[in-house]
């Protein structure tokens, strides 16, 4: 473990992080984190290094956990929850995030050499990939469970592992640009596309290329998951959905849960859930008015699916929420 670069990016990110996150630099994001609650979010495209402390991610029925020294990368917006395990004020979580983004990625792919099939990745133990079935894009598989117990393979949005020393190098190079602001707008766009050459020369070059890729899976799938996030309040039909992303409802189906490890619905649900939250927060009287506005119609309903994922009912949850 290069320990050396792992405690400059911890150090730098103490000195450097803001509670909204933001940098100088475009598409660079640091967290410091001291606590250890649950959290619910809404991801985006993103590339995650941890420079200390780790989290454990939770997305449908998979757990995801990455530590100090490993990368966390996601391709798309997901409904998701989590904790920092351990994180308190004397040793927070401190993480950077470098948004993924599509026209950066697709003409990289051009120069990059032909990518494994296999679907593994840097965690694989012995599992080997199988591939989907007839009329699956060719790069599209599905692993088998690999040493930390997860799914492998080009299929979910979600990929870890180590980020190795050329990734913790040209991060930490990013971050030494927030101490010479003149140099950002030439330098940063030039170590980003370095970070970006890497991981897709890497161990999830599979799972990144799909970003750029016209016509892979995942691009398609955005386009039904681009809708459900703005009109989560809307009935959902997965035949629409499915002619919105060029498929066949089986087809469909089969990519968007491999992707998401969710079903339309149960990815609507969460959307609908995490932002009944957020309104909760700021109307914590209005609770059937809030439920009613994310899309249920039946106050029990949403109380009852409200409690399920946040294991408390909202008119407390709602309450809790306000006095933190």
């Amino acid at each position: 473990m290069p320990r050396d670069q792992l405690t400059e990016l911890r150090d730098r990110i103490a000195a450097h992080a803001r509670p909204d996150l933001s940098t100088a630099v475009d598409g660079l994001t640091l967290s410091k984190v001291e606590y250890s609650e649950p959290d619910y979010s809404l991801t985006e495209p993103l590339l995650v290094v941890m420079a200390q402390g780790a989290k454990r991610l939770l997305l449908g029925d998979e757990t995801f956990d990455y530590h100090a020294g490993d990368l966390f990368v996601v391709t798309t917006d997901l409904p998701v929850s989590g904790h920092f395990v351990d994180a308190t004020p004397k040793t927070p979580a401190l993480g950077m995030g470098i948004t993924l983004r599509a026209e950066a990625i697709a003409p990289l792919l051009l120069q990059t050499p032909p990518v494994r099939r296999t679907g593994a990745t840097s965690r694989t133990a012995d599992a080997t990939a199988r591939t989907v079935g007839a009329g699956d894009p060719p790069e599209r598989t599905v692993g088998a469970a690999d040493a930390r117990g997860r799914r492998t393979g080009a299929t979910s949005a979600i990929a870890t592992g180590p980020a190795g020393p050329e990734i913790l190098d040209a991060a930490l190079r990013l971050m030494r640009l927030l101490e010479s602001p003149t140099d950002i707008p030439v330098l940063a766009p030039l170590i980003e596309r370095e970070l970006l050459w890497r991981l897709l020369t890497g161990p999830h070059a599979d799972v990144i290329r799909q970003i750029g890729l016209a016509d892979s899976s995942l691009t398609h799938v955005n386009r039904a998951i681009h809708w459900i996030r703005d009109n989560y309040a809307e009935p959902l039909r997965v035949a629409d959905l499915a002619s919105l992303a060029g498929m066949s409802p089986a087809a469909f189906h089969r990519h968007f849960r491999g992707i998401t490890n969710l079903s339309p619905l149960q990815f609507q649900k969460r959307i609908r859930l995490q932002e009944a939250r957020s309104l909760l927060a700021a109307h914590p009287r209005d609770i059937a008015g809030v439920g009613h506005l994310v899309g249920y119609d039946s106050p029990s309903q949403f109380n009852r699916e409200y409690r399920r994922l946040f294991g408390t009912p909202p008119g407390a949850d709602a309450a809790r929420l306000r006095t933190a």
